[in-house]
């Protein structure tokens, strides 16, 4: 396959709408989302000389304007160590591990984990409000709050097997929310 070349007098015909709408619903100001992706472009025209045309012209944009989205996450935001959502992409029914944590241990992460980040966690809490009552308040009595089954299954008037089914029906169905909203 040959490799793809640039045609910089097309951008903005062809992708400047494209890279805009990804960039406002990531930036919600729309004075910011034009500068970056001018930005993009004038950091693309610096870099042209060193395009291997290993990817399309799109991708190469797309990935430069992503780096312009975290660099300007980086300059407004200097706060370290913000909470965190990690998830188990191993087999939800393994107890062995929490599925979801929240906390950060690490006071080094950058924009683009806390980017990151912050979208998963709208997207978990946008899927935990699609789940039936019980099931979510379930889920963030064990997962979340981290609280013993013990504890759970008093509180609610369950056995320790009904806490269990409940579990695995909200993971399935929020790993299933999350596969088509958010990854």
């Amino acid at each position: 396959m040959p490799p793809h070349k640039l045609h910089p007098e097309g951008w903005i015909a062809n992708h400047a709408d494209y890279l805009y709408n990804y960039t406002i619903a990531r930036v919600s100001d729309e004075e910011v989302a034009e500068d970056i992706v001018q930005d993009t472009f004038l950091a693309a025209l610096k870099a042209a000389p060193n395009f291997k045309g290993e990817a399309a012209e799109r991708t190469w944009l797309f990935a430069i304007l992503k780096r312009k989205i975290i660099d300007h996450y980086r300059k407004i935001n200097s706060n370290k160590g913000k909470a965190e959502v990690h998830m188990q992409l191993g087999d939800p029914d393994e107890d062995s591990k929490d599925w979801i944590e929240v906390r950060a241990e690490d006071d080094t992460k950058n924009a683009e984990d806390l980017l990151e980040n912050e979208e998963l966690g709208l997207a978990i809490q946008s899927c935990l409000a699609k789940l039936p009552k019980k099931q979510a308040q379930v889920f963030k009595m064990k997962t979340i709050e981290g609280l013993d089954t013990d504890t759970i299954c008093n509180e609610l008037n369950m056995t320790p097997s009904n806490l269990w089914v409940i579990i695995h029906r909200a993971r399935t169905a929020l790993a299933d929310c999350l596969q088509k909203n958010w990854f």
